[in-house]
């Protein structure tokens, strides 16, 4: 759907009145100093007619004066900021060489330079997407321009909205240009202006940026659609208006004061729905829409389920924006129903709050960047985010054009993106660690690195990466990796790919030093978790080994895992327990947890419970119990009036209870730490397990002077042998200690 705009206000003689226009971007955004942009206008005027008196016109007839002023309306309706107004003003002339950015700067300040500078290093987009216009721009240079782009946009939004502003401007204005600049320019829009606006959240850019590139691209079913639309128009209306008639009446009696509207229908979005559904024009169901806007958030699933009992839900045509927002921010409910006369209409439901930042994106914060209003400023930077998380692309500028691409898809969470020391951006899977990113960079660089730099610190090789980070790699001279890496506990690698390629070294190497390490690897193992009586001969079948060797050699190489085998050796040890399960004998249910239904209550004996009748909890409700007299727990809401004066007058009856599946199943089981006795160590231990979530059941400890040995006996609850593995590793990794294993009592009932 293409926008309507307003003329520039004119004098008599057909000159814009900048006075009038100014007083009109006045009162769509706040100018601190009107005078400033007055200036700017009349300078870029005064420069454009310079030009014509030079005989050295516009080549197409279009005046870069006024399509300055166009960029300055379109960015006062983003509510952005008077430097960017006056950037955007006197962008034209600087792209078009009829000053430079000395001159800017001398008149109007660093800022609007840097604005101005940014915008015009973006054009190694347009560069990018026409190969014939690239003979003064060498394939590295045009990386490093993009490059710079990126790090412009995550220093200055504006120059990004800028840019926007000027792309929009181009579309609109070649209507009557040859067909071959209206697809060149349309082309350049569609694959990358229209995903940037989209990321940003500026809907009503993005859409109008979609619709007339669409128009360029695919004349004939544009026309089409266009027709489809415009030949129902009037039957579409009467039906709209006597569906929001029925629905104001409907919110009214349910005491929601609602804004409704019929939704804007944009042709690149019907179209696009009707391939990837594969429909036809009748079944597209947001023909027919309507928005409600409401005043908060409540009032969006009260208005939602006022809209369900009106119509019938159409399944699968219902998507809540709200509790689970799109990436780039966008918040709203939307649903189909059969509408009136078994007609098919969509609503959305959102607040006012939401309707703006769905058409601002990021301006829709912008007015509140540098102010006091912290909890808006925080949005803010919050809805940009996405920017240094945004993208890799490859070396090579043969594949460049996945740049349109790695803007449209949305934002992947299960990936981090991050810097390398020269600047350039990789994405690895969430969870990633410095040695993960070593082998993404290169396979040598992986085997030899002996140290990391996060942010120019120095952190650990398991250290877990965030996005935007930089990360350095510190390398040594011996190339090969540790087999240490391969333990799933210590957590050194987390990737697949790498592992791999660890994997791949350990097999090159001899299979006798493969044989020697596993063996070593496997007697520690089994030792530390108290499983030394294992019948190689048994376990070596169960795994589907030929020989002993072969087991050792597996485990060295990395092809067998050696949880794998302790779990194994378990499984031999005590054929009925469980080989996720410790062989000991469960621990009584606590007493502490009492349940009734999915109630759990803490703190006291198995109680009867129920549900208070005055608020009547559900499931996901906050709650609060309260210890009857002769019937157990009542269970009411935590917000429950009834609730609110017992606590009050008999608070010390009111007990936590929860909702929730039943507690996880642990095993007691009695582990073994000897170490060199030194301050602090009980409390390193202690804190090791809390952090953990450990419950400690019985702790002994014993010093002797002679030695300096300190030996300590800890009774813990574990849920499986692979927390109590991981659990060893990590105590043996303390200061001092010589020792952690599990302590077996054979005599234990």
């Amino acid at each position: 759907m293409v926008q309507v705009r307003a003329a520039h206000p004119t004098n008599q003689d057909g000159s814009v009145n900048i006075d009038a226009w100014i007083a009109r971007i006045g009162e769509r955004t706040q100018l601190v100093d009107p005078q400033i942009l007055h200036e700017a206008c009349e300078w870029a005027q005064e420069l454009e007619q310079a030009a014509i008196d030079a005989e050295n016109i516009w080549a197409d007839g279009a005046s870069s004066y006024r399509t300055g002023l166009e960029m300055a309306e379109i960015l006062a309706d983003l509510k952005l900021d008077q430097d960017s107004l006056v950037a955007a003003v006197v962008y034209r002339a600087v792209r078009e060489r009829k000053t430079d950015l000395t001159e800017v700067e001398h008149r109007f300040g660093p800022t609007v330079t840097h604005l101005v500078d940014g915008v015009q290093r973006m054009a190694a987009i347009s560069v990018s997407q026409n190969p014939g216009n690239t003979a003064s721009f060498s394939p590295q240079a045009q990386v490093e321009n993009l490059r710079k782009m990126l790090v412009t946009l995550v220093d200055d939004v504006r120059v990004a909205l800028i840019k926007l502003a000027e792309r929009t401007c181009a579309i609109r204005a070649v209507k009557d240009a040859p067909e071959e600049k209206r697809y060149r320019v349309a082309r350049e829009v569609f694959d990358i202006y229209a995903p940037l606006a989209h990321r940003l959240g500026i809907g009503h850019i993005k859409w109008e940026l979609e619709d007339l590139s669409f128009r360029y691209l695919e004349p004939t079913q544009y026309k089409q659609i266009a027709k489809l639309l415009d030949e129902r128009r009037l039957d579409r209306q009467q039906y709209i208006d006597a569906v929001m008639a029925q629905l104001r009446e409907s919110l009214e009696e349910a005491s929601i004061h609602a804004d409704i509207t019929g939704r804007a229908k944009h042709i690149y979005s019907i179209w696009r729905k009707m391939q990837r559904k594969g429909i036809d024009f009748s079944q597209v169901y947001d023909v027919r829409a309507v928005r409600i806007l409401v005043p908060q958030v409540r009032d969006c699933y009260t208005a939602l389920g006022v809209v369900h009992s009106l119509w019938r839900h159409i399944p699968n045509e219902f998507d809540d924006y709200v509790a689970n927002p799109k990436e780039n921010g966008y918040r709203s409910l939307h649903t189909a129903v059969i509408g009136p006369e078994g007609k098919v209409l969509e609503v959305q439901i959102r607040t006012q709050g939401m309707h703006e930042e769905a058409e601002l994106g990021v301006c829709a914060h912008w007015r509140y960047k540098g102010t006091d209003l912290d909890s808006n400023s925080n949005a803010y930077e919050d809805k940009i985010a996405w920017l240094r998380q945004v993208l890799e692309w490859h070396e090579e500028m043969g594949d460049i054009g996945g740049l349109a691409e790695q803007l449209r898809v949305d934002f992947e969470p299960d990936r981090i993106y991050l810097f390398t020391p020269d600047g350039h951006v990789l994405d690895m899977a969430k969870g990633a660690t410095p040695l993960d990113f070593a082998y993404r960079v290169h396979t040598e660089i992986g085997h030899s690195c002996r140290g990391a730099k996060v942010n120019g610190r120095i952190v650990p090789l398991n250290y877990v990466l965030q996005t935007g980070e930089q990360v350095e790699i510190i390398t040594g001279k011996q190339s090969g990796p540790s087999r240490d890496w391969l333990n799933p506990n210590l957590g050194y690698l987390n990737t697949s790919r790498a592992r791999a390629k660890v994997q791949h070294w350990f097999k090159e190497q001899a299979r006798e030093q493969n044989a020697q390490a596993g063996k070593l690897m496997v007697e520690r193992e089994l030792t530390r978790m108290a499983l030394n009586g294992t019948d190689y001969a048994q376990l070596i079948d169960r795994l589907g080994l030929k020989s002993q060797e072969d087991l050792f050699v597996a485990v060295g190489s990395g092809d067998l895992r050696l949880a794998h085998v302790v779990n194994v050796a378990q499984q031999l040890i005590e054929p009925d327990r469980h080989s996720e399960q410790l062989e000991l004998i469960p621990k009584k249910p606590s007493r502490n947890v009492g349940r009734r239904g999915d109630v759990y209550i803490q703190g006291v004996g198995n109680l009867m419970t129920q549900l208070a009748g005055c608020c009547q909890p559900v499931p996901g409700d906050p709650i609060i119990g309260y210890i009857t007299l002769g019937r157990g727990v009542t269970v009411h809401r935590a917000d429950c009036a009834n609730a609110m004066q017992l606590q009050d007058r008999d608070s010390e009856r009111l007990i936590e209870v929860s909702w929730g599946g039943a507690p996880v199943q642990t095993y007691p089981v009695e582990i073994y730490i000897k170490a060199y006795d030194r301050s602090g160590l009980l409390r390193d231990v202690s804190q090791l397990l809390a952090n953990e979530k450990i419950n400690v059941l019985e702790v002994s400890t014993r010093t002797n002077k002679d030695d300096n040995y300190a030996a300590m006996l800890l009774t813990i609850e574990i849920p499986n042998l692979g927390m109590l593995s991981r659990l060893l590793t990590r105590i043996s990794q303390l200061p001092n200690v010589i020792e952690a294993r599990r302590n077996r009592q054979e005599n234990r009932a």
